[in-house]
């Protein structure tokens, strides 16, 4: 069925997908999470995990889960900064629910050593260190599912209010949150009549509980989220963003004039998390900033030596062969494309994918048009920022043109090219192609 279509490359928009998460979302009580975590399952099957952070409340949701499958998938986010009570908890519930399958996801000892080699980015940029301890090793997870479920609740904060039991995200997954709108009261009253353990740093006031350097004790009367970054305007960690958003949404045509719904990725236009460099940026404290390839070279000891996320920005003349080995420094690369008619940027994207196994986000920046879309992702972009209203106004309306012929082949692909003519290729047989024995 088309909710469990598997998602290889990039999507194109999907109205009916979507709305039959409409549809979903207006089949179940409010109260009702069994019923809604039975039709996840029944939807995705074995293309569905969940993801928990065996907290404070993450026993509910497991113990849901362990009632219909304790097969199931269980991605944790192990992050290296945990408290050693939530280690233990890990344990204590497996055994408890018999869950078979918890996973614990770490991040890439190679990007804690070039964003966090002292242990304390935690400190001046919590954002970034979730990024590489969270949103990094769960996004590379999930490529493997459909679709994952979460324990979100409404109550939790004003960002979760709107929080529905079905999205759909902008990478085309589904997320399922069967508790979206229970209550605190519910989550007590569920752990006392199922008997089920309590988190040990409960009793000493913690009412949500994650990374141990960034959460706190909640005073009485307190939102259950407030010791998490407290003193900090942060109250998620990023994993549930559709990159800089809060709640996925598809974005509308009244969207389209504004600068950060320019980024086309996932089928859809999303916000981008990702700014361009600026004059008078510091090399060594800039994040999640694209730095052109001559301020890479003028100031490289500094960038290397910062923590944080950083991305390259290309023009379509730049030897890329200049930095070809330290690319996957890179969380991602754009590629300037000044004109539609300019297509040098094409080959710099295959060398970057097929020469040096490029594995980041690809996108293509500038004057581009929707007929180009197909190119440029047979090419190896994942995204596009991209200034033209009416190209934009054409991909929000679903109009992502398809060609099934094409005069020559990429990459690894099995295409024959058109034109070809069999005649002239090396017989295969023992004759020729025409008939004449070989010499």
């Amino acid at each position: 069925m088309a909710l469990v279509e598997p998602m290889n490359g990039l999507p194109q928009p999907d109205r009916l997908r979507a709305l039959g998460i409409v549809a979903l979302n207006g089949m179940f009580d409010e109260k009702d999470a069994a019923g809604v975590l039975a039709q996840g399952f029944e939807l995705l099957r074995s293309d569905l995990a969940i993801v928990s952070s065996f907290g404070a409340d993450s026993v509910v949701l497991l113990h849901l889960v362990a009632e219909i499958d304790r097969q199931v998938p269980v991605l944790f986010l192990d992050t290296g900064k945990h408290f050693a009570q939530t280690l233990e908890f890990v344990e204590i519930v497996k055994l408890k629910l018999g869950l078979k399958h918890v996973r614990a996801l770490q991040p890439s000892a190679a990007d804690v050593a070039r964003f966090d080699p002292t242990g304390n980015l935690w400190e001046s940029d919590p954002d970034s260190c979730c990024h590489v301890r969270k949103t990094e090793p769960l996004n590379g997870a999930l490529k493997s599912f459909g679709g994952w479920v979460t324990g979100r609740r409404r109550y939790q904060t004003s960002d979760r209010g709107v929080l529905p039991h079905f999205e759909l995200t902008a990478d085309d997954r589904i997320k399922i949150n069967p508790l979206s709108y229970w209550t605190f009261d519910d989550i007590v009253a569920y752990k006392r009549a199922h008997d089920l353990p309590e988190h040990p740093l409960v009793a000493e006031g913690y009412r949500s509980i994650g990374c141990a350097p960034c959460t706190s004790v909640v005073a009485e009367g307190e939102d259950p989220r407030a010791g998490r970054w407290r003193g900090l305007n942060k109250a998620e960690c990023g994993i549930h963003f559709d990159f800089n958003s809060k709640i996925a949404a598809h974005k509308t045509d009244n969207d389209l004039d504004e600068a950060d719904h320019k980024l086309f990725k996932g089928g859809r236009f999303v916000g981008d998390p990702w700014r361009r460099w600026a004059e008078g940026d510091d090399p060594a404290t800039v994040r999640f900033t694209h730095v052109p390839l001559a301020v890479w070279q003028a100031h490289a000891k500094a960038l290397v030596a910062n923590p944080h996320p950083l991305g390259l920005m290309l023009g379509p003349d730049d030897p890329v062969e200049q930095i070809g080995a330290d690319l996957e420094r890179f969380l991602s690369i754009g590629i300037q494309f000044p004109a539609f008619t300019d297509g040098r940027g094409y080959t710099l994207a295959r060398l970057i994918r097929e020469r040096y196994s490029y594995s980041g986000e690809l996108r293509a920046v500038g004057d581009i048009l929707v007929d180009q879309v197909v190119f440029f992702r047979r090419c190896g972009f994942d995204a596009l920022v991209i200034d033209d209203r009416a190209t934009r106004a054409a991909l929000a309306a679903g109009g992502l043109a398809e060609f099934s012929v094409y005069m020559q082949p990429v990459g690894e692909r099995l295409e024959v090219p058109a034109g070809t003519r069999p005649f002239l290729r090396r017989p295969t047989g023992e004759e020729n192609s025409q008939g004449a024995k070989r010499d």
